[in-house]
């Protein structure tokens, strides 16, 4: 293997187009390229770099670093470095200018260097494939391991459209706020957009994130603590450890708490900026906590940020507006302002839902209407796609979805009931009820933060409770149970407790665990034969999923709604295939009772998705915590009854409130299912496709991969002796891989192949960047004179610097042009199907003896296609602009008139929009074509 140096050139294989590298920077196994023409800078690994060294031969027209020209007469390497001499000049490789890179698949077939026509054509499909998989609406929706959920995909394809999205992503708890966000970073990537990618997550969800990342969409991300960063700092002391890897995850708390890692985050820079769970970041007027500091700093060096929160209001109006200013610290600068802003849109909502349900408008309606639209557009007698154009309009430029989505579960379908099953349990001695009525203990509620719970294993010896908890997990055998309690002390000693009288698979789940124990426990309870009971302490409430368990036992309750609501979520969520049961169980005449009546009874909290829990518990939760300390008097029982009663009223008006308004709005423009449901087809279609299966087919018999079929469109791949080295990520055992979503959904073990797939993405690049099939010679038995053909396959590329988008309207498209021996363009007469059908492999070396034929007719022949090449590369470069030019200019029209109506649009996004059209029509308009494969056809009656 040759060995990286500064100033040396090489060539990507993989990524053709960006030119002509030069080594800046090698260290610790790595080494950085940057592409002169491009503008793009790549690291790569040293022992797995799809890299080429660029050696120029004699004869061919260098320049140097001034611009001066050399034809190259001699070639000499001294050291790392070549040195170029001729015309009495002589040029170092570190003194190179910026030139392409001069393929030599015409010299392979004058030197009769021939691969087989199988070949070519491998080369030739895969170009097309490559095409058309980067020019496709649905790149990067295929790719992930997903049910094709409407309003995810919707959200997905909305926030991926945009030139530097940032926006906070709020659905309710359950709806998938993760996957959306991994679907957008994942297209994003794929499209070229964003590179550099940073991803801030509570520690404790640190490897579920990871997991998730690399099960369903197939992304690595590295995870980042405080003994990588130390880690490599040994290697490089003055050196950056976040500048190490593009995709970098790790937890907001430790970040946060390290001054120097934050602040080496921070100057790292990044292109997208990820923060789940952002309701913990606390903040107000000049007292910022330290978590919300760091994002703010982050989010002002990221292009992008999402934000993920299932309570962006409930937490109240400041802590909503916070979360904002993060966004866009511009537009949201005052918070006075930011209350006043939502008095119209009540009035927007009633006008928009009449609209959409062609209700007849008032006339105060009609009048605002006309005043937002104007009177032709106003019009009573809309056709049905006039409608559809109007309302969507009015939701773009005038509601708040620019900048918020949220998607209620009540809109959605997939949910299954939540039947609550409330359990009151008698003590088994008056002394017992009389001394744990309020206590701790018993009713874990009263104790939110779990400081002082010392709960040991003897409280549960007389616990009536247990009882009641082997009776049900003996009358469930053998569904799974999740148990959510509030401490850790409490799960320990329940633990203990049940290992003594029951022979029980039991999992625990606490914050004194690492990261890594809780992953391996949450696995365990996930294994079909793992446990069965799994013990959480709070912990376990946020983030993760367990909706393959039904049940939920809730053996004490939290006092804020919106914590119980995040309990019940765990199991809760779109997707979930059966009625999930809610326990609650609770001794009679203690707190805990008065807790379960009033979430039950006055809010209905354990069989509806809850709303507005923070207003509630403002409201509320003092007199419910003193009405409690009263329990078991008459006097308080009377007074809790007051106190559901009065709570059920106003969660029924507070449920009304919430509905209008802004509320309505977000809900209109966070998901509109015909866009959705075009997607989802477009996604079925190219999963029913078969010409995916049908190409990784041919790639693996050209690469040596032994393939087995072991279920419809499903196959074990192992890699034959000598053959690994083309598919690495092969194990030893083979590799289970479908090209069904179906089958990819109920087996996580095999893997899902589409065009997204790193495999797939990385047999193209392997196809391309081999040579394998850039020259081929063969016979072509049809009737007629005998003649020759020269099939040669052209690029149509741009230099593609990065992030600027060009596959949208000008990707790397393959031009194809055959002419015959005369130099005429025949190309219409012999379809690529019809040359693959019928040519075979031959000898070329009594072609290669004719002086006539390697002098004169083949580089006629090859001049005559070049000219017909560029002649098509004009057609393409004249489309792509103009789709540029309509796209673009439709877009900053759009943001323009948005900007407006709805100050949700920042300028920087109009700036943005503009200059990447400038940029873009200049990368359009200086694309060239490069000769990437040409294939010599006798043709005859052989």
């Amino acid at each position: 293997m040759e060995q990286f140096y500064p100033d040396q050139r090489w060539s990507s294989m993989a990524e053709p187009e960006l030119g002509i590298g030069v080594v800046i920077e090698t260290a610790k196994g790595r080494v950085k390229l940057h592409f002169p023409l491009s503008g793009a800078t790549r690291m790569y690994a040293t022992d797995s770099a799809p890299l080429r060294r660029v050696r120029f031969k004699m004869g061919d027209s260098i320049v140097d670093r001034s611009g001066r020209t050399l034809i190259v007469a001699s070639v000499k390497e001294t050291g790392e470095l070549i040195i170029y001499s001729g015309q009495g000049k002589v040029i170092s490789e570190a003194d190179l200018g910026e030139m392409t890179i001069q393929h030599g698949a015409e010299d392979r077939l004058l030197t009769g260097d021939v691969d087989k026509p199988a070949e070519f054509s491998l080369r030739r499909r895969t170009l097309t494939f490559d095409h058309a998989r980067r020019i496709s609406p649905v790149n990067g929706f295929l790719g992930g391991r997903i049910d094709l959920i409407p309003h995810q995909l919707y959200i997905a394809r909305e926030v991926s459209a945009r030139h530097a999205p940032r926006v906070l992503l709020s659905d309710e708890v359950g709806l998938g706020k993760t996957i959306e966000a991994c679907l957008i970073v994942h297209r994003l990537r794929l499209l070229g957009r964003v590179s550099r990618v940073m991803i801030l997550v509570p520690d404790s969800l640190v490897h579920q994130w990871f997991v998730e990342l690399m099960r369903r969409f197939n992304m690595w991300f590295h995870i980042f603590d405080e003994r990588r960063c130390a880690s490599a700092e040994k290697g490089a002391p003055d050196g950056n450890p976040f500048l190490d890897d593009q995709l970098i995850l790790c937890g907001s708390g430790w970040l946060a708490n390290s001054p120097k890692r934050a602040q080496q985050a921070i100057s790292a820079t990044w292109d997208m900026l990820v923060v789940d769970e952002a309701h913990h970041l606390q903040w107000s007027a000049g007292k910022p906590s330290r978590e919300y500091a760091l994002v703010e700093n982050l989010g002002k060096v990221s292009n992008g940020l999402l934000l993920l929160t299932a309570t962006p209001e409930q937490l109240g109006e400041e802590s909503h507006f916070a979360r904002l200013r993060l966004l866009d610290p511009d537009r949201y600068d005052d918070f006075e302002a930011f209350q006043k802003e939502t008095i119209g849109h009540r009035t927007m909502a009633d006008l928009v839902t009449k609209l959409t349900q062609a209700e007849p408008l008032s006339e105060p309606e009609t009048a605002l209407l006309t005043t937002l639209v104007g009177h032709e557009r106003a019009a009573t007698t809309l056709t049905e796609e006039q409608r559809a154009l109007l309302i969507q309009d009015l939701l773009d430029r005038h509601g708040p979805g620019r900048v918020v989505f949220r998607n209620r579960r009540s809109a959605m379908q997939g949910f299954p009931k939540r039947i609550a099953h409330l359990v009151p349990i008698k003590a088994q001695s008056q002394q017992f009820g009389e001394e744990n009525a309020n206590s701790d203990e018993v009713t874990g509620g009263l104790n939110q933060g779990g400081e002082h719970d010392t709960h040991s294993d003897s409280a549960f010896e007389v616990d009536p409770r247990m009882d009641w908890l082997m009776g049900l997990l003996r009358q469930l055998r053998p569904a799974k149970v999740l148990l959510i309690c509030s401490t850790k002390e409490k799960v320990l000693a329940l633990e203990a407790e049940l290992q003594k009288h029951a022979k029980l698979k039991v999992g625990v789940f606490h914050e004194d665990l690492t990261l890594v124990q809780r992953d391996r426990n949450a696995a365990w309870f996930a294994e079909a034969e793992g446990a069965r009971l799994l013990l959480c302490s709070e912990i376990g409430s946020e983030g993760r999923n367990f909706q393959f368990a039904h049940h939920l036992v809730l053996f004490d309750l939290p006092l804020h709604p919106d914590l119980l609501e995040q309990r019940i979520g765990r199991l809760d969520r779109i997707g979930q295939s059966e009625n999930i049961h809610i326990h609650v169980p609770f001794l009679t005449g203690t707190a805990e009772e008065a807790i379960a009546r009033w979430y039950h009874e006055g809010l209905n909290a354990f069989e509806a998705n809850l709303e507005g829990g923070d207003e509630m518990a403002r409201m509320f939760v003092n007199r419910l915590l003193e009405v409690s300390e009263s329990i078991p008097s008459n006097e308080a029982t009377v007074e809790l009854s007051a106190l559901i009663a009065e709570t059920a009223a106003f969660h029924a008006a507070l449920k009304i409130r919430l509905a209008e308004g802004r509320d309505r709005l977000l809900e209109m423009n966070s998901f509109r299912p015909e866009i959705a449901e075009k997607l989802i087809a477009q996604i079925r279609a190219a999963d029913a496709d078969p010409e995916l299966e049908d190409y990784m087919a041919e790639v693996f018999e050209q690469f040596g991969i032994d393939v087995e079929d072991l279920a419809p469109r499903t196959y074990l791949l192992n890699a034959l002796q000598g053959n690994a080295i083309a598919f690495p990520e092969l194990p030893d055992d083979g590799l289970s891989v479908t090209f069904d979503r179906k089958r990819a959904l109920g087996r996580e073990d095999v893997g899902f192949l589409t065009w997204d797939h790193p495999m797939v993405t990385g047999a193209i690049d392997m196809v391309l960047g081999s040579g394998t099939g850039s020259a081929s010679f063969g016979l072509l038995r049809v009737g007629g004179s005998p003649s020759l053909l020269l099939e040669v396959l052209f690029v149509l590329e741009s230099s593609g610097a990065q992030g600027t988008d060009v596959d949208r309207f000008l990707p790397s498209t393959p031009i194809r042009i055959v002419v015959d021996h005369t130099g005429a363009d025949v190309t219409s007469s012999y379809a690529a199907e019809v040359i693959d059908q019928h040519i075979r492999p031959g000898q070329i070396d009594d072609l290669l003896d004719n002086e006539s034929f390697t002098e004169s007719i083949f580089p006629d022949m090859l001049s005559a296609a070049t000219q017909f090449a560029e002649k098509e590369a004009e057609i393409e470069i004249s489309k792509g602009h103009i789709r540029m030019e309509l796209e673009l200019n439709h877009e900053i029209d759009r943001l323009m008139a948005l900007q407006q109506k709805n100050n949700h649009v920042r300028q920087a996004e109009i700036d943005l929009a503009m200059a990447q059209r400038k940029e873009l029509g200049s990368k359009i308009k200086d694309a060239r074509i490069r000769l990437e494969a040409l294939q010599l056809i006798q043709k005859g009656n052989f």
